[in-house]
């Protein structure tokens, strides 16, 4: 009976990495993708080869942590993995058939709170220190992108002007036997320079995200002795990668395009910042969302820019009755063009010039001595799109603290039927 449970167990744990790469790959690759940087199956390879990469170095650190130090080794029955494996899988299942890059890590850990709540065998303690770490990384995230927005970007924005493209910067071409890679001929070697970078990002997230989530499929099975933790993490790595190639496809589509149309700069911003945080963390043994850190500096990077419009003074006092407040823009995620110097916004973008026209990097980018003071942007100009969809981000928001809580829940009442 106890070797059919962890055969159970091991097919459960691929059932979770295969929802986990679902997620994870959104997140990392989305920006990318959406940015049409990168194609869907070329972001699901790259996650898969940085995931492992990840997984195998500091993702050790975040096994042991779920797979003896939230509770007791001893509790991980080849029946308690089972369960806990399939209550997180099946929170994650449910995000992802929403479209929805899920917090991998909190549904985890969520199944195994609920197990430690069931047997009394929880560390209080560290969850303490893993809570406050849930909630100290997204305000970090969030101050940080702030910061950025508000005092960086537009300077950053004038430098570089990364362009944003409308066919991929690199094709598969799988009409010849031997499939080849060919580079978009229509992108200048500014706009190559910053895609370089958003790709070399997302592979950092990807690093980041199999260093934080491999334990989520896979430390139950470690806990229990029924899987040493260097054939684990090929499992979880495994099945990650499936997740990616498949079921990822919606989380790609909702992050690149549904929750923000991220300019590139923006795009690099926000995975750096995001896949830092977690990386940390990870070092230090703490799982902790990639999504929830991401998000969180997309929201600060929007709000700190669209600030700009107004002194510190000013965003202090209160609006009168009837004035809106500056709200969180696309548009004030570029810098306003130097006078006589063409939009950005209003040019054709890489991909939409006339046939043998090249783009003009001196007439796409402000100079950075032309960026308006804080204060002195036009406030209108700041509010001309939304930096992300409301409901969209409602959605996301709710699935974040619904699939912990179903995942909390279900575990616990089925241990405590069982003890």
């Amino acid at each position: 009976m106890a070797e059919l449970l962890i055969v159970v167990g091991l097919v459960v744990a691929v059932f979770v990495g295969y929802n986990i790469g679902g997620s994870s790959t959104g997140v990392a690759f989305g920006p990318a993708v959406g940015s049409r940087i990168v194609r869907k199956v070329t972001a699901g390879a790259l996650f898969t080869v940085f995931a492992f990469l990840g997984a195998w170095t500091i993702g050790r650190n975040v096994i042991t942590t779920m797979s003896s130090q939230i509770v007791e080794a001893a509790v991980f029955t080849p029946a308690a993995s089972v369960g806990v494996l399939f209550f997180t899988g099946l929170a994650l299942l449910i995000s992802n058939l929403y479209g929805v890059p899920a917090s991998t890590s909190m549904t985890a850990v969520g199944a195994i709170v609920g197990l430690g709540l069931a047997t009394g065998t929880l560390n209080a303690a560290l969850m303490f220190t893993i809570l406050s770490a849930w909630i100290v990384a997204p305000l970090i995230a969030l101050a940080t992108g702030a910061l950025i927005g508000r005092y960086l970007y537009p300077y950053l924005d004038a430098t570089l002007a990364f362009g944003r493209l409308t066919d991929p910067l690199i094709a598969i071409d799988t009409r010849k036997t031997i499939p080849r890679l060919s580079v978009n001929e229509n992108v200048s070697p500014r706009d190559i320079g910053g895609s370089a970078l958003v790709v070399v990002i997302a592979c950092y997230m990807g690093f980041s995200a199999g260093a934080s989530n491999a334990a989520n499929a896979v430390a139950p099975l470690v806990g229990n002795g029924a899987i040493d933790p260097s054939p684990a993490i090929l499992l979880a790595v495994g099945s990650i990668s499936l997740g990616g190639f498949t079921i990822a496809r919606r989380t790609l589509a909702t992050v690149g395009d549904d929750v923000t149309d991220l300019p590139i700069l923006a795009a690099l911003i926000v995975s750096t910042v995001g896949a830092t945080i977690i990386t940390v963390l990870s070092w230090l043994g703490i799982p902790a969302s990639l999504a929830v850190s991401t998000t969180s500096c997309i929201i600060g990077l929007g709000w700190g820019r669209a600030s700009r419009a107004r002194t510190l003074a000013e965003i202090a006092t209160p609006a009168p009755v009837g004035e809106p407040g500056p709200g969180v823009t696309t548009g004030a995620l570029k810098a306003p063009p130097a006078e006589g110097a063409t939009d950005v916004a209003a040019s054709p973008t890489v991909g939409e010039l006339a046939e043998g026209e090249a783009p003009d990097p001196d007439t796409q980018q402000a100079s950075p001595d032309r960026v308006p003071r804080v204060g002195e942007e036009d406030l209108e100009e700041l509010s001309a799109e939304s930096l992300f969809d409301p409901a969209a981000t409602a959605r996301i928001v709710a699935l974040w603290v619904i699939t912990p809580t179903i995942s909390v829940v279900g575990a616990y009442l089925l241990f405590s039927l069982l003890v």
